[in-house]
């Protein structure tokens, strides 16, 4: 009984340690509109996947769609689809990488282009090296400009990268999407033109 009762108290901690998956820090480049009179937070959201996500991953862009929203909420935007005031441009993707053989061209499935109305010049892609190794690394980014509705103008953008061991929860594309989201809209607008790197 009483190994029993170790074995039961052991497993309970694993399932309490398995909730809090470590993470990797992501590094962020955001630029902005603030330094002319742009405002940030006030007004209606809508959140879309454009590129190639719409018609190639779009249950795949789920989590990421879902992340960005929560955060537009967190910095004082009103979810309100039909007649917003800002789109959310959502990109996003995951590259895995073999460090222990020479890379060929992945195998591409997903998001390609650029964020690129401030020369951040950021491609996003899900592609997949098919090489062997067991040091494999989940590539996960997540880019997102949010254009004024009225114009058009991208009045901010940024892009969020981060590093994981392939196979470990912090790759998965739920927890990678939340990670991403939280690290992008950290001190929003940000400090354009700057790149940070969050824990």
């Amino acid at each position: 009984m009483m190994k029993i009762a170790r074995i039961l108290s052991l497993l309970a901690l694993t399932g309490l340690t398995a909730c809090v998956v470590p993470t990797g820090p992501v590094e962020v480049t955001r630029f902005n509109r603030a330094a002319e009179g742009v405002p940030y937070g006030a007004g209606s959201f809508a959140v879309a996947l454009v590129g190639e996500s719409v018609s190639n991953q779009p249950l795949a862009g789920s989590p990421y769609l879902a992340a960005v929203a929560r955060e537009m909420q967190r910095i004082g935007y009103r979810d309100n689809s039909g007649n917003s005031h800002v789109i959310a441009e959502v990109r996003f993707g995951a590259t895995v990488i073999r460090p222990d053989r020479p890379a060929p061209a992945p195998v591409s499935v997903g998001v390609g282009g650029s964020t690129g109305s401030y020369g951040s010049g950021v491609g996003v892609s899900l592609g997949f090296n098919l090489a062997g190794g067991s040091a494999a690394q989940v590539q996960s980014s997540l880019a997102v400009r949010i254009l004024r509705r009225s114009d058009q103008m991208v009045i901010w953008e940024g892009t969020a990268l981060q590093s994981a061991k392939a196979g470990s929860p912090a790759a998965q594309p739920g927890i990678a999407a939340s990670k991403l989201a939280e690290a992008l809209f950290k001190d929003f607008p940000g400090v354009s033109g700057e790149t940070i790197r969050v824990p």
